[in-house]
């Protein structure tokens, strides 16, 4: 890739004397939507931490921009799956999405306007003074969308983000994210358990491998989403590629 927004090199990770992620290369460009599929305790959300300088890899590096990541950066954004616990319930929205201002030290006359900005971006304009225990679960989600929109990141990094929500919610905020992705032009590392969902949003696909060996690294499979942009519900899922891949990929959920 001409423009690598984040490089894994040989990244391995243990933890409690168990191999979570064997050495693994990776790169992803910027502007690309990479997902990240595979069974449970495969080590997706460990990759993802390493990725947000969460998690220090036990050998290799993982570098954004040709730098080495050693810590969190406010170029990175992490959305948690538990939106209820990432926002505090006694601030309103727009006092959420200061929280993100505030930790970079915006200037506070600065703030108002990269609120409203977020908030409209994200269709939760007329709900800025509202307290989360007053929003549904796809809008407290679109909240902790805006507020890591607010610090304007150059990668967004997303833990089965919309794992929680019901059938109709997790379609809307699908579609809503790929249009956010385009139009701010973000770089996106998506965790998820849902195949449908990773092939729908992703540009490629990474399906990692529990319990990884020499023989069987983590890595089991990288494959290209060469579905037509922009993509909806319903014509997206019936494209004949859209069928095959998942085929293809089924496998690595441990069906």
């Amino acid at each position: 890739m001409t423009d690598t927004v984040l490089q894994f090199d040989r990244v391995s990770i243990t933890l409690g004397g168990r191999q979570i992620l064997s050495p693994t290369d990776l790169s992803i460009g910027r502007g690309e939507f990479v997902c990240v599929i595979g069974p449970s305790g495969c080590g997706k959300t460990t990759l993802l931490r390493a990725a947000a300088g969460f998690v220090a890899p036990s050998s290799g590096r993982v570098q954004r921009q040709g730098k080495t990541i050693t810590g969190p950066s406010r170029e990175v954004a992490f959305v948690f799956q538990d939106y209820g616990r990432a926002l505090l319930p006694w601030r309103t929205v727009q006092a959420n999405v200061s929280l993100a201002l505030e930790a970079a030290r915006v200037p506070v006359a600065d703030r108002p306007a990269r609120i409203e900005r977020v908030l409209k971006t994200v269709g939760l304009g007329a709900h800025a003074d509202k307290f989360p225990a007053q929003l549904s679960g796809g809008m407290q989600q679109r909240v902790q969308i805006a507020r890591c929109l607010a610090q304007q990141p150059d990668v967004m990094l997303m833990d089965e983000p919309f794992g929680a929500l019901d059938a109709m919610t997790r379609e809307n905020l699908q579609d809503e994210l790929a249009r956010l992705v385009r139009e701010e032009g973000l770089t996106v590392m998506f965790v998820t358990h849902d195949l449908e969902e990773a092939l729908y949003l992703g540009d490629r696909v990474i399906a990692l491998r529990s319990n990884p060996t020499p023989e069987q690294p983590s890595l089991a499979a990288l494959i290209d989403v060469p579905l037509p942009q922009p993509r909806d519900q319903l014509g997206t899922k019936e494209h004949p590629e859209f069928l095959r891949l998942r085929r293809e990929l089924y496998h690595y959920l441990g069906h």
